[in-house]
């Protein structure tokens, strides 16, 4: 393995499972110091013990203000410095059609996936200033940042929302030397979706819908983590302001080409769970 990041210190929130944790360890083998945040703290303290670097575990609340300044400095105490961030953190929210979307709901879960990625976006800017240096930073997207369904809206349009802010930081933060990007995953089975196993879109049909993207699979975490520790270095230099996707090739398909399986699918099975109690 490479140590295109020794020295380095790295903040990745949602750190302590699915695609977080396998950013922090890919980070870690690397050389990078962690700071692994999420709101589980003994997962989180796990996860830190297990890295082959010295790193930091702080439980935090992304969504809320008090609790990312918090994380921010734990890290500059115990580090001085703050180099890339891997802003992972989010949530999906439940798989109501939208006449039943509660305000709540929808207010939760754009609260974690686009208020703390803005205070996230906005802390290593402020902390950038202070230090006045340069760096990179990463944002996980999703492919449902780049198309629609008719379930998970709350999910989506949040998801929507945060390549908007991708965008934006990337312009700001381009004449500072600051590059913002995006990975947008596509099929990676990981604990997110584990509360919704046996839910039609949740974790038990995962493999047979990923069967349908080009590479015919679904993908590994550590996949994902190999794209954000690329965005992250040096060797991406000339990138910014992109959404990656890594997703098995699913985003460029026609679905109404045979090759993208027009006429394969049982649109009344599909139908019938959306819109069979209306």
């Amino acid at each position: 393995m490479s140590s295109r990041f020794d020295g380095r210190v790295v903040v990745v929130t949602g750190a302590a499972g699915g695609l977080g944790r396998a950013s922090a360890e890919r980070l870690a083998s690397e050389g990078a110091h962690v700071i692994a945040v999420d709101i589980n703290d003994q997962a989180v303290q796990e996860l830190v013990a297990s890295l082959p670097s010295t790193s930091l575990a702080v439980a935090a609340d992304i969504s809320d203000e008090a609790a990312v300044e918090a994380y921010m400095s734990a890290a500059i105490e115990t580090f001085g410095v703050i180099d890339h961030y891997h802003l992972n953190a989010g949530i999906f929210g439940s798989f109501v059609t939208l006449p039943d979307l509660t305000t709540e709901e929808f207010d939760h879960v754009m609260a974690i996936n686009v208020r703390g990625q803005f205070l996230g976006l906005r802390a290593a800017f402020r902390q950038y200033g202070v230090q006045n240096s340069v760096g990179n930073i990463v944002v996980t997207a999703s492919i449902a940042s780049l198309t629609g369904s008719a379930d998970l809206l709350a999910y989506q349009t949040s998801k929507h929302a945060v390549v908007g802010l991708i965008h934006g930081a990337a312009v700001y933060g381009g004449p500072l030397g600051i590059r913002v990007n995006g990975v947008a995953p596509g099929i990676v089975p990981t604990d997110l979706f584990a509360a919704a196993a046996s839910a039609t879109g949740g974790k038990n049909d995962m493999e047979k819908r990923a069967s349908t993207t080009p590479l015919r699979r679904a993908g590994r975490a550590a996949e994902i983590a190999a794209a954000v520790a690329f965005l992250l270095s040096e060797d991406s230099s000339y990138i910014t302001g992109q959404v990656v996707s890594a997703d098995g090739g699913a985003t460029i398909i026609n679905t109404v080409r045979p090759s993208g399986g027009a006429g394969a699918w049982d649109t009344n099975a599909v139908d019938t769970h959306l819109y069979g109690h209306r």
